[in-house]
């Protein structure tokens, strides 16, 4: 985890997001991972996007995830999901993730409407949180990740935790090719 200093998120719930806090707050004790495997370490703000991140703290980007908002439109009616890839990738956004949303067309959901309905900040975005019904889909190379990095709902901090973990989330799909190899 590079030059991170983590500790238990549940210890330090004033560097995550309320949503996110609130989710950590409530994780459930059956879950396949433990909440204190749930880590969390104060970033520079400055530093949150991956690229900057990965470079000042020595992550590489095959442990970085990112998650994206995706919207599409059907019947006049939003529906929106979770994006988690590994760094190293780029989601399908009009191939698979069209498809599961069952829309004409997805993107990426506008920065104002993701920070609001998230109750996030943007650049700082995490499946961790999220509204209840939207799914959350990760792709497979990051729940076969040991360890991987993702946003903690602010630009301030990141969350540390076991890859599968994230594929175990209330409301997460493992999707096989989620995402193709960034360019």
């Amino acid at each position: 985890m590079g030059t991170l200093k983590t500790e238990p998120a549940r210890a330090r719930l004033d560097l995550l997001a309320p949503p996110v806090a609130a989710a950590v707050e409530r994780w459930p004790d059956e879950a396949p991972v433990d909440v204190d495997e749930v880590l969390v370490a104060p970033i520079d703000a400055e530093l949150a996007d991956t690229a900057a991140f990965c470079a000042a703290y020595e992550v590489g980007l095959e442990e970085s995830a990112n998650c994206v908002v995706v919207a599409g439109k059907r019947g006049g009616e939003t529906r929106y999901a979770a994006c988690i890839v590994l760094a190293t990738t780029r989601a399908d956004v009009n191939g698979v993730v069209r498809k599961l949303l069952d829309v004409r067309k997805a993107s990426f959901a506008p920065m104002a409407e993701a920070v609001e309905l998230t109750g996030m900040e943007y650049g700082g975005i995490t499946p961790i949180g999220l509204p209840e019904e939207w799914p959350i889909l990760v792709d497979a190379r990051v729940i076969a990740t040991p360890h991987v990095i993702i946003g903690s709902g602010v630009r301030h901090s990141k969350i540390a935790l076991p890859g599968p973990a994230l594929g175990a989330l209330p409301g997460a799909r493992v999707v096989e090719d989620l995402a193709k190899p960034a360019a």
